[in-house]
């Protein structure tokens, strides 16, 4: 008897904490892509800072101060480009978790609306054997009271 008491119970605080544990992994593993890809770009980004720098100290004449200009021209585009890319790539992964956090959302509020059913089931069997016995006190003094209402009008 206390078996099945307590593996009910561990059913119900599973079920109960399910979606929250849910919730936490999916953060978590948001958390992990989006701190890999910023990770990945900080890399990129202090490398093209190095290289620039690496330039910079090439520079010993007019010449290679103009090439050194153009080269910087390019770079900054590259960086713009790369930058915009980025942008994208975490907006992506933006819309991919707030589709994810949806379905779990729906899968919960599902779970829920199955859960309710069952809970409900059982309070409406005891209010129907309540309705079918009704309690003495009141329906007497119920009936009492419309009786003697009806005779004094």
């Amino acid at each position: 008897m206390q078996d099945k008491t307590f593996d009910a119970f561990n059913e119900q605080t599973r079920q109960f904490f399910e979606p929250m544990r849910k919730l936490n992994s999916l953060m978590l593993q948001n958390m992990e892509r989006v701190s890999e890809y910023q990770m990945e770009s900080l890399k990129r980004y202090s490398q093209m800072g190095t290289e620039r720098l690496r330039d910079a100290t090439e520079v010993t004449d007019a010449e290679s101060l103009r090439d050194f200009g153009t080269r910087q021209a390019e770079m900054m585009n590259a960086l713009s480009q790369q930058m915009l890319e980025d942008a994208r790539t975490l907006g992506e992964m933006s819309l991919q978790f707030k589709a994810e956090l949806e379905q779990l959302y729906t899968e919960s509020g599902q779970a829920a609306e199955a859960a309710k059913p069952a809970a409900a089931a059982k309070p409406t069997a005891d209010k129907s054997e309540a309705a079918e016995k009704p309690a003495p006190a009141k329906s007497t003094s119920q009936a009492t009271r419309k009786r003697s209402g009806g005779s004094a009008s």
